[in-house]
């Protein structure tokens, strides 16, 4: 019910009125699960997995960022008071130890799940940073617990301290962690006084990300007197760029309203030029639901980067570094004394093959493609399963080419 009622207010609505709706969902579901005898925010948290998976997920978050900002507040207010200070007092050695075992543990988990899933080293030590902590639903659970008799009030206590106490220390942790893996400059948009944040941007091509490949993919463009919009989230790149000529505004590409106040609902074409390849998917998924007239060309890392973007329905991608390779293999031909046309026609056939398996692998997955190949091991000759007892003997020769002719 969720997408046609939506669709119908987005018709005939407005925006106002698709938040109202969103907040109505929230309360309406936490209220009918209240009236069963199941929690209110098990209730909240089952319609904001229902709005999730809606068609108008990125324009609702959006619209309730305010009342989130405000909310948090509210609720970290809430686990505050929920904190007992006598239990700390009283059992501060229970407490302080469930917690070191509690954080260690779960950031320990965390941090092998992240290497196994081919995460660096820093990445993963921040998930396991960031989400070493406690979460909010033990605070429902504890109180359930409660209400069937499996613990008692004075346990429930106590394992709400140490809930609380994780994640207050969350924000230390984090610091300390960023301070010791690498420095920040600690720049901020409002810091920086020749900064403007991205609004009310006009340009017919919107760029986000304003690195290495984003300076020269902007260059053509400019030079045809086309009007470009650069957004980027580097601080210290802005900045720089400025020193070259280029007015780069600050945004984080991967929020809904910051590709609105980005122009990109007027804009023809978007260059997601990014280095990450996370934020990559996002931009993708939030341009292609929400500006769908829109061309999209992005950036990608490699093939299953651009497997995934071209399910998306990216209009255009490239691997960021799989032209500039082509180019310098072709001039190690050239050294090597091979013509011009024939360096360019094995150019043409890297790039067919490339495309080929990409066609393959779009149906069939990475292996699909690896017959087109060429790799530097030589093909092993076939050999017989069963040895022959004689060895093969010529019965027949092809005649001469001048044989041939004269018959």
């Amino acid at each position: 019910l969720v997408n046609p009622v939506f669709g119908f207010m987005a018709r005939n609505g407005g925006r106002e009125v698709m938040t109202a709706a969103a907040l109505l969902v929230v309360a309406g579901t936490a209220w009918l699960l209240d009236s069963v005898g199941l929690s209110m925010a098990m209730g909240a948290f089952l319609a904001g997995v229902l709005l999730s998976d809606s068609t108008f997920r990125h324009q609702l978050e959006a619209d309730v960022e305010p009342f989130r900002a405000i909310l948090l507040g509210l609720f970290f207010l809430s686990v505050g008071m929920a904190l007992d200070l006598s239990v700390v007092v009283n059992q501060w050695q229970m407490v302080l130890a469930g917690l070191a075992a509690f954080m260690i543990a779960k950031a320990t988990v965390i941090y092998a799940v992240g290497r196994l899933l081919k995460a660096s080293h820093s990445e993963a030590m921040e998930r396991a940073t960031l989400f070493a902590q406690g979460g909010e639903f033990a605070f429902v659970l504890y109180s359930a617990a409660v209400t069937a008799g499996v613990i008692d009030g004075q346990a429930s206590a106590t394992l709400t301290a140490i809930v609380i106490l994780s994640m207050a220390l969350t924000p230390l942790t984090t610091l300390l962690i960023s301070r010791l893996s690498k420095p920040d400059s600690g720049l901020t948009p409002e810091d920086a006084t020749d900064v403007d944040a991205a609004k009310d941007l006009v340009g017919r091509v919107l760029v986000i990300g304003f690195g290495r490949f984003a300076q020269v993919a902007s260059q053509p463009l400019l030079a045809q007197g086309v009007e470009v919009s650069i957004i980027e989230k580097d601080i210290e790149m802005i900045q720089a760029a400025a020193n070259f000529g280029f007015k780069v505004y600050y945004g984080d590409g991967t929020r809904l309203d910051t590709l609105r106040a980005s122009g990109l609902e007027k804009a023809e074409a978007v260059l997601v030029c990014v280095d990450n390849q996370e934020a990559t998917d996002r931009i993708v998924e939030l341009v292609v639901h929400e500006f769908p007239g829109t061309k999209i060309f992005a950036r990608a890392y490699d093939r299953g980067a651009t497997l995934r973007l071209l399910k998306a329905g990216v209009d255009y991608q490239i691997r960021e570094t799989f032209e500039s390779a082509l180019v310098f293999g072709g001039e190690v031909l050239r050294n090597l004394g091979m013509a011009d046309v024939e360096v360019e026609e094995a150019l043409e056939d890297v790039r067919a093959r490339d495309a080929q398996r990409v066609d393959l692998e779009m149906a069939g997955g990475l292996e699909a493609g690896r017959s087109l190949i060429r790799g530097n091991m030589k093909t092993p000759q076939p050999s017989p399963y069963i040895k022959p007892q004689k060895e093969g003997q010529v019965i027949a020769v092809d005649p001469a080419p001048s044989d041939v002719s004269e018959k």
